[in-house]
């Protein structure tokens, strides 16, 4: 229930950051969203909200109770990866593409949990798996192309969906280190240092380019929107997930958020869904059943 739940926030952050990037560079959007998030975070860890949220998620699966040196290794790349990495290629691709367009090619990052946990972490798969990992590949391939194959160039909207797709990359690497450190029984410490150390890091890019950190009052609440709900509570949710199902199955629920994203762009701002994005929408789905089944 919690991948679910965390698939949902996370899928309805590309419309909300793509408002936000009418008036708001990409990096300062980046930084303060997660740093909202880093804040949100540590405003629970030191309020009676964290004993409760420990102990509605508490799961059979043992936990440590310590935070090693090697974790905090573990931590300063998944912060690289996760934190800083990922944001900006998803914000600067954001702002070269469709929220629908970017909300399904989130799908990947879930393809990536899964690849990168048979390739380097061992996690067997079946032939079933692999029919499915290929179907995503399919839908994704026709998603970054729009079917035109013949036309192939790289223009503005395919190289955002490309950026989106190495944000992707980068996140699944994130989501296969993060495994290790969803043991920790204090998850809620661990999310809020990499939402608020990567968010820290972002906000100084601005600063060292000479960038606007300026952020219009009509910006604000979309932006407090993705901090709060598809940053903070978002990733807090997929730790709990990872740490009661493992990064396959985690990852596997975790890819219906970008079937939530696309209809929440269609609904709200109105983007257009062409043939091809439901034809790749129906791809994916029937990957993910096939996954799941």
């Amino acid at each position: 229930m919690g991948a679910i739940v965390s698939a949902v926030l996370f899928g309805i952050s590309s419309t909300l950051n793509k408002i936000a990037l009418e008036s708001v560079h990409p990096l300062v959007v980046a930084g303060t969203i997660y740093f909202v998030g880093g804040i949100l975070l540590f405003a629970i860890h030191n309020s009676p909200l964290r004993r409760v949220i420990l102990q509605l998620f508490e799961t059979s699966t043992e936990t440590e109770a310590k935070i090693s040196k090697r974790d905090y290794k573990v931590l300063a790349l998944v912060i690289a990866c996760g934190s800083v990495i990922a944001p900006l290629l998803l914000l600067y691709g954001l702002n070269e593409t469709t929220a629908i367009n970017a909300a399904l090619l989130l799908n990947t990052e879930s393809l990536f949990t899964v690849l990168i946990a048979l390739l380097f972490l061992k996690e067997h798969g079946t032939k079933k798996d692999y029919f499915a990992i290929i179907l995503m590949l399919v839908s994704v391939a026709f998603l970054t192309t729009k079917g035109e194959f013949q036309n192939l160039t790289l223009t503005e909207e395919i190289t955002g969906n490309l950026l989106i797709v190495g944000a992707c990359m980068f996140w699944g690497m994130d989501n296969n280190l993060s495994k290790f450190l969803s043991k920790k029984r204090d998850v809620i410490k661990v999310t809020g240092l990499k939402c608020f150390i990567g968010g820290s890091i972002l906000l100084m890019m601005p600063l060292i380019l000479g960038i606007s950190l300026n952020v219009p009052l009509t910006s604000i609440p979309y932006i407090l929107s993705v901090g709060a709900l598809s940053i903070a509570l978002s990733i807090l949710l997929f730790l709990f997930a990872l740490r009661e199902i493992g990064s396959m199955r985690t990852g596997i629920v975790f890819s219906t958020s970008s079937i939530f994203g696309a209809l929440f762009a269609f609904f709200t701002i109105r983007e257009e869904l062409t043939l091809i994005q439901i034809s790749a929408m129906l791809i994916m789905l029937l990957g993910v059943y096939i996954l799941y089944k």
